[in-house]
C-alpha cells in the first residue's frame, strides 16, 4: 500500500485479559504495515511488555512517548494512559481491565480531536466489564456517535467479500420492528451510500436491503413492515437518485449470487447481517463506523477470553482494520480534493463536528 504520507493512527489497548493486546502486536510484528502507518497504542507499557514476552516476540521494541506529537515512523509507539503499572489476569473479567479500557478510548478520541491522530483502531472489549467501570455506552459505536454532535453515524461491516451496514445495532429483538420506520431506514441508507462514494471510492454504489419478516412478509401475510415501511423508504431513496433495491428476504438473497451483483446491503437488525457476515468473513472482516467526522475501525471479533493468552488468535482482522483506517482516510482526502472549492480556505485544525468529551448517553 503506498501512501503520499504515513498516517498516524491511534490504537486503544481494548480488554487486557482478551485478545487485543495479543493481535495488536501480532499485526505490528509484520514490519511492512509501517510503510504507510505510524501506529500508537494507548493503553499501559506494562501489559504490552507482559504479552511481549509471553508471545515470545522479544525482538520488538517499543518506543515510549509522552504524547502522540512525538510519534516516530518504523516505531511501535506507546502512551501510557496509566501512571501504574497494570497487571494481567489472562481470560478474567476486572473491573481494571474496564478502567485501562476506557481511558484509552477517551485518549485516543482528545487526540484526534487536536488533530494529533488521523485514525483510531479499537481493539475488542468487554461491554459488561466497562459498563461496571462506568462506560454508559452499549459499545464503541455508539460512543464514537455521541461524540459527533449530531452526525449520523451506521456500523458497517466490510470484508473483500462484501459490506453490510446495519439500520438497528445493540437493541434487543423485541424493539426492533418500532426502530425500523420508512425515515430510519431512509436515514441510514443515505449516510451508507455517502459513505460508499467518500470513504470506499464507489462513484455510484448499488445497495440491496433487506427484508425485516421471513419470505419479505408473503404479501402481508407474516409481516406488513416490507410494505408499509421499507419498500416506500426504498422508493424514497430513488427519488433520490441512490440506488437502493429490495426488499430482499434474507435466506435467499445470501443463498444466491445476489450479494455479488451490489456494493452494500443494509440490514435490518444486528444478527440479521452479522450472522452471514461472519460466517463468511470472520477471520478478515472489519467494524467500521460510518457516517462520523473521524474514521474509527475495529476488528470484527470480541474479547475471545476463553483463548486470552494462549497465542492462538489471528491476527488478520486488526492488521486489516489498521490497513483499512489508513485507506479510509486517505480516500476521503482524495474525495475532498476532488470535490474542495478552488478557492483557499483557512486550514481546520480539528475534525468537523467532533466533541472533545462524550456526550451522556443517560440524557439521550
Amino acid at each position: 500500500m503506498k501512501m503520499a504520507k504515513s498516517v498516524r493512527v491511534g490504537i486503544t489497548i481494548g480488554d487486557k485479559n482478551g485478545v487485543g493486546p495479543e493481535v495488536i502486536l501480532k499485526a505490528l510484528e509484520d514490519e511492512r504495515i509501517m510503510s504507510g502507518i505510524i501506529p500508537i497504542i494507548y493503553g499501559c507499557d506494562s501489559v504490552l511488555q507482559h504479552y511481549k514476552h509471553s508471545l515470545g516476540m522479544d525482538q520488538l521494541s517499543f518506543e515510549l512517548i509522552s504524547s502522540a506529537k512525538k510519534a516516530q515512523q518504523k516505531k511501535i509507539n506507546i502512551v501510557n494512559v496509566l501512571n501504574d503499572k497494570s497487571l494481567v489476569k489472562e481470560g478474567q473479567e476486572e473491573e481494571s481491565s474496564g478502567k485501562l479500557a476506557i481511558k484509552s478510548i477517551e485518549a485516543a478520541s482528545e487526540d484526534i480531536s487536536s488533530g494529533l491522530i488521523d485514525a483510531i483502531v479499537t481493539a475488542p472489549i468487554s461491554k459488561n466489564v466497562c459498563q461496571n467501570a462506568g462506560f454508559d455506552f452499549p459499545g464503541h459505536t455508539e460512543f464514537f456517535i455521541s461524540m459527533s454532535n449530531g452526525a449520523e453515524g451506521i456500523m458497517i461491516l466490510t470484508s473483500s467479500l462484501m459490506k453490510i451496514a446495519l439500520v438497528t445495532t445493540h437493541v434487543p429483538l423485541k424493539d426492533v420492528p418500532s426502530i425500523i420506520t420508512k425515515e430510519a431506514i431512509k436515514l441510514k441508507a443515505e449516510v451508507f451510500h455517502h459513505s460508499l462514494q467518500k470513504d470506499f471510492g464507489i462513484l455510484n454504489p448499488k445497495i440491496a436491503i433487506l427484508s425485516l419478516n421471513p419470505h419479505s412478509g408473503e404479501n402481508g401475510k407474516i409481516g406488513t413492515e416490507e410494505i408499509e415501511v421499507i419498500a416506500p423508504a426504498i422508493n424514497t431513496l430513488r427519488t433520490e437518485n441512490i440506488l437502493a433495491f429490495g426488499p430482499f428476504p434474507t435466506d435467499g438473497f445470501f443463498g444466491s449470487s445476489a450479494p455479488s451483483n451490489y456494493d452494500g446491503v443494509l440490514a435490518m437488525y444486528h444478527d440479521q447481517g452479522l450472522s452471514v457476515f461472519k460466517a463468511l468473513s470472520f477471520d478478515e472482516g472489519v467494524n467500521y463506523t460510518a457516517g462520523l467526522p473521524i474514521v474509527r475501525t475495529s476488528p470484527d471479533h470480541g474479547t475471545a477470553f476463553d483463548i486470552a493468552g494462549k497465542n492462538i488468535a489471528s491476527a488478520t482482522s486488526m492488521r486489516n482494520a489498521l490497513y483499512s483506517a489508513a485507506d479510509i482516510f486517505a480516500n476521503r482526502a482524495q474525495h475532498k480534493n476532488l470535490n474542495a472549492d478552488p478557492l483557499p480556505v483557512k486550514k481546520r485544525e480539528k475534525a468537523d463536528n467532533w466533541r472533545s468529551k462524550p456526550r451522556d448517553s443517560k440524557k439521550n
